[in-house]
């Protein structure tokens, strides 16, 4: 090879098609899931330099990169969170052109500081969750990018899959980087 680093077909965020047909009453599996991803992440990014954390691929994200777009998308989550609570109909598009996401997804930021706010975010939002009664979770609204409609449950599933989509490019850059 010729010094580039190769990566393997995670497949891009955006073209992904979902089936949310999971039966509503998997939520403690999900919420599982989603409350776990801070010792994930840590896990993934303990004993890193600096160096290999901030560094890019090919152009894409670093570790460090994200790490701090998991910890951005909090406040949607919270957001759609919130809505679906409240009984919405639609829930709040992404904003992709939204500047905080240079600043939480930049490489600028302490790792430590990262994690940290993730952590916290991530454990409010999920103790938040631990007191609904099960219907919740079957509460329904329209999915703006996806252009369907979703229940809270699917809503699990799709932060718990976002969430995995960004830890398994960390552990690629991980295993490629740290072996140099």
């Amino acid at each position: 090879m010729s010094g580039q680093i190769t990566t393997t077909e995670i497949p891009v965020w955006l073209e992904r098609e979902f089936r949310f047909d999971l039966p509503a009453d998997l939520y403690p599996n999900l919420r599982a899931r989603v409350r776990g991803t801070p010792a994930r992440l840590e896990e993934l990014t303990r004993g890193l330099s600096r160096n290999i954390l901030t560094r890019q691929v090919n152009g894409k994200w670093s570790i460090l990169e994200n790490a701090g777009h998991l910890l951005h998308v909090e406040r949607l989550w919270t957001a759609r969170l919130d809505e679906f609570l409240a009984g919405a109909e639609r829930l709040t598009p992404a904003n992709f052109a939204d500047p905080r996401a240079n600043e939480a997804s930049g490489n600028i930021r302490p790792l430590a500081e990262i994690l940290a706010e993730f952590r916290a975010s991530r454990t409010a939002f999920a103790d938040r969750l631990e007191g609904l009664p099960a219907d919740v979770f079957a509460r329904v609204a329209h999915h703006p990018r996806l252009n369907q409609p979703i229940r809270l449950v699917d809503h699990l599933h799709f932060i718990a899959e976002h969430d995995d989509q960004h830890l398994a490019r960390i552990w690629e850059l991980r295993q490629q980087l740290a072996s140099k």
